[in-house]
């Protein structure tokens, strides 16, 4: 599979990084791990290119990452606070090892690519992707990770199991777990974090100034709405090989992108207050959403555009009826990170095709 991914996607952070993040990652990240136990990452099936512009695919450039034109280098030792808790001292990054998707493309943007010597499965942009893999179905491997001989490891507090963690840390290992990213606010945050525990606090500036310079472009993209109406967007989370049918509330992680593209979580709005619950009849017509926000490979695995409203309750939705979604890839949608910019642009472009207002 994305998942902010935070994964991820883990993350909408899944393919992505660990897509789900604190409260929001328990729902999700139980559900992406067993798809990706039953099913791998996805499934078979028509995507939404097959509804023409209203569900275009994501562009080719989401698999890569920009990093800053030029390569920093770190002063060292540093010691930073690590958000379990402790106090940790890194001294070297010849070999790093970020345990999740997002963490990765922010140490690849800030220019250590080279230095990273492992992934995790939820980074799936181009640069990492020969990397060796050191999760099984989103838990981390620690004898995997020890045999690499890292000297930073970088995590979150949705990197597990526990013991993996402290495996690696009674080995020597400086490891820091990095709070995750729950909203567009948190992407200043989780670079500066990196940066700092790299040694390069000037270029994490560099990286958040540019990011963030970015991502207001993008919203002056956005046109004017109809009547003064906001598109109403749901957030689905959908694996169906594992029948995964979730429908994104309050905490879902995806509000806060929404909200930026000029739009309204639909089923926040509804009154859905934690992070995901299954999808009804019911909730779908409370939220009525006029457009629905996908994962490509969730989308994928329900057999595209005509699989989506054979879902109960989806056909009878305004996003049903004009079968219109938005489709973003699994490994960058919620990672909240250097990449955010291209997400934000391309939902703007599929929520108001040709500079129209989304209603």
């Amino acid at each position: 599979m994305r998942i902010t991914q935070d994964f991820g996607p883990r993350g909408p952070q899944g393919h992505a990084g660990r897509p789900v993040r604190g409260r929001a990652g328990a729902a999700l990240t139980a559900a992406m791990a067993l798809a990706l136990l039953l099913t791998g990452c996805g499934g078979g099936g028509n995507d939404s290119a097959s509804a023409g512009p209203k569900g275009a695919q994501s562009s080719a450039d989401a698999d890569r990452v920009e990093p800053l034109a030029a390569a920093p280098a770190p002063k060292l030792p540093v010691t930073v606070d690590s958000a379990d808790g402790t106090k940790v001292t890194v001294d070297s990054t010849d070999r790093i090892v970020p345990l999740t998707g997002s963490l990765s493309e922010i140490v690849f943007t800030l220019g250590f690519g080279k230095q990273v010597v492992a992934r995790d499965i939820t980074a799936t942009f181009e640069q990492a992707e020969k990397l060796p893999v050191v999760t099984r179905a989103h838990d981390v491997s620690a004898e995997s990770v020890l045999s690499l001989k890292p000297t930073v490891v970088l995590a979150d507090t949705t990197t597990g199991p526990a013991e993996a963690v402290d495996q690696i840390r009674d080995a020597g290992i400086p490891l820091v777990v990095v709070d995750p990213a729950k909203e567009l606010a948190d992407v200043g945050r989780r670079i500066d974090t990196v940066a700092e525990v790299l040694g390069v606090p000037a270029a994490g500036t560099e990286l958040k100034k540019r990011t963030e310079s970015r991502i207001a472009a993008v919203q002056k993209t956005i046109p004017d709405h109809a009547d003064g109406k906001k598109p109403r967007v749901a957030f689905l989370y959908l694996r169906g090989s594992a029948s995964v049918y979730l429908l994104g509330g309050a905490e879902s992680g995806a509000s806060s992108l929404l909200e930026a593209a000029g739009a309204v979580d639909a089923g926040k709005t509804s009154g859905l207050n934690k992070d995901f619950t299954a999808i009804t009849s019911e909730a779908l017509a409370k939220a009525a959403p006029d457009a629905i926000l996908l994962m490509s490979k969730g989308l994928d695995s329900v057999g595209g555009m005509d699989g989506l409203v054979k879902i109960p309750g989806i056909a009878e939705t305004p996003a049903g009826m004009d079968r219109r979604v938005v489709s973003i890839d699994d490994g960058v949608l919620l990672n909240y990170g250097p990449r955010t910019d291209r997400v934000l642009a391309e939902i703007v472009e599929q929520l108001y095709p040709k500079g129209g207002t989304g209603q």
